[in-house]
């Protein structure tokens, strides 16, 4: 079978649990799969090829041998280069960390591989994940399979454009602003955003190292082309573990909202929108309308305080940064980072950090209150569509652009809430895919995940696809 690589995550470990498949053959669809497309995009850094193939024979033997085996047994993954893998570096996309091998998986990764889950690839990202846009120091730029002028989106932009191009079924990323959904949106895939606390987060570093920012905002999560595989994923990452003091163990499904409303914001305050993009969200309510839920176009309260909250609270943390990050990330992405911190406010003195973290209590219970009533939100993902390499750095309002287009997605790592990216659509004129939020109440990751297969299943797009390699063609011309 050729095309082993377009089956989607749950499909490979059906037939391989079913032996129409083995794991080696699935591994080395996806390693020629590689082989072919990644020299166009440069999505995945490091090729895992000898220790996979070992693992794939060794997970064919274990179920030759009869024995039990986990979800995901035999089915390969990807995993974006700031996530720990043992004996291998974990690397920020920067040189000076280009040898920084770790001795530990982290827990994402050993749970994967729990499940029976075969790491294949590294994937590239921006230096010291800071930027919307994904070309690191140490790699290069990742090139959007869709459009190759346009960004694959960042932080997790190689995961997604591995993902999007059949190299790889499913993957781990990361999220403190968007960093699993904006290349995803970018990417025409599927992801979500945990709630804080659902899934572990830990690296190999001091946990003195941790800033307040990460410790609140950050999550690791899952990336897949469909919305049953992110779930499938999803369920093998979540519950507590020791070395996230924070994490917990929580139900996944919580009670029952039938119909479940849905609050709508095709055109987000506090910037342009796109025409395209809003009448995809308003096509996507029809959508979930059809889907039996209830929808209503009201924005929750409060909710350009949240943007502008989350921008002073990284940008807050990270300025204390900015000096040592400075001797290891390369120009262009510290030239970003600094034209970002231009555009918030400083935190003078410990008296506005406090009102910052009363603010952020006051926002989040507005949301709960609103949220009570109207579990979900649906709004687009970017308010634009995917920009072109480097236009967050080649003027001085680049930078003021990607933080307006971005505005959606950073009201749920503020306030904690789960996050699901989906597919809905392209702009006809790029053909670029246009990606969708579906933001619920904390930890009801089993709505965000309903309501996004909902529309998946009405407006999705068809993936993997071969890279595009002209701008004038649309994905699926090329021969």
């Amino acid at each position: 079978m050729s095309d082993i690589w377009r089956l989607s995550a749950t499909e490979l470990a059906q037939r391989i649990a079913q032996r129409q498949l083995s794991s080696a053959e699935v591994v080395n669809a996806h390693l020629a799969r590689i082989d072919a497309v990644n020299p166009t995009l440069n999505a995945v850094v490091r090729v895992l090829a000898e220790q996979a193939r070992a693992a794939a024979d060794l997970a064919d033997r274990r179920l030759a041998a009869g024995e039990t085996v986990g979800p995901l047994h035999g089915v390969p993954f990807t995993v974006k280069e700031n996530i720990d893998i043992a004996g291998l570096p974990t690397t920020w996309g920067v040189p000076a960390l280009a040898e920084a091998i770790v001795p530990m998986d982290a827990p994402v990764v050993e749970r994967m591989r729990a499940a029976g889950a075969i790491p294949i690839g590294r994937t590239n990202l921006p230096d010291m994940a800071l930027r919307l846009h994904t070309v690191s120091s140490l790699h290069g730029l990742t090139r959007n399979p869709w459009h190759p002028n346009r960004t694959a989106g960042g932080s997790s932009g190689g995961e997604a454009a591995a993902i999007a191009s059949g190299m790889s079924p499913i993957g781990l990323g990361n999220d403190i602003g968007g960093s699993l959904r904006n290349p995803a949106n970018a990417c025409g895939i599927a992801s979500i955003r945990p709630s804080l606390g659902r899934v572990p987060d830990a690296d190999c570093g001091p946990a003195e190292g941790q800033l307040l920012a990460v410790q609140l905002m950050n999550v690791q999560g899952p990336m897949a082309r469909r919305v049953a595989d992110v779930r499938l994923v999803l369920r093998i990452l979540m519950g507590a573990h020791a070395r996230d003091p924070w994490s917990i163990d929580a139900p996944f499904e919580g009670p029952s909202h039938r119909p479940t409303r849905v609050a709508v914001i095709a055109e987000p305050p506090g910037g342009s929108t796109d025409p395209a993009i809003a009448a995809t969200v308003r096509r996507a309510a029809d959508a979930l309308v059809e889907a039996g839920y209830e929808v209503e176009e009201v924005c929750p309260p409060r909710y350009q305080e949240a943007v502008s909250c989350w921008a002073r609270f990284i940008l807050g943390d990270l300025r204390s940064m900015i000096g040592p990050l400075s001797q290891i990330m390369g120009a262009d992405a510290l030239g970003f980072l600094n034209r970002f911190d231009a555009l918030v406010p400083v935190l003078p003195d410990p008296a506005a950090w406090s009102a910052l973290m009363m603010e952020r209590h006051a926002i989040a219970r507005a949301w709960s209150v609103f949220m009570a009533e109207r579990p979900l939100l649906l709004s687009p993902t970017w308010t634009q569509l995917p920009f072109e390499h480097g236009f967050d750095t080649a003027t001085e309002t680049g930078a003021a652009t990607a933080k307006e287009l971005m505005r959606p997605v950073v009201p749920a790592n503020l306030l904690g809430l789960p996050s699901a990216c989906v597919p809905a659509g392209r702009d006809e004129e790029t053909g670029l895919p246009i990606g969708l939020l579906i933001t619920g109440s904390r930890f009801r990751e089993d709505l965000c995940l309903e309501a996004a297969e909902a529309i998946e299943a009405r407006l999705g797009l068809a993936t993997p696809i071969d890279p595009v390699m002209r701008p004038d063609l649309r994905a699926g011309q090329l021969q």
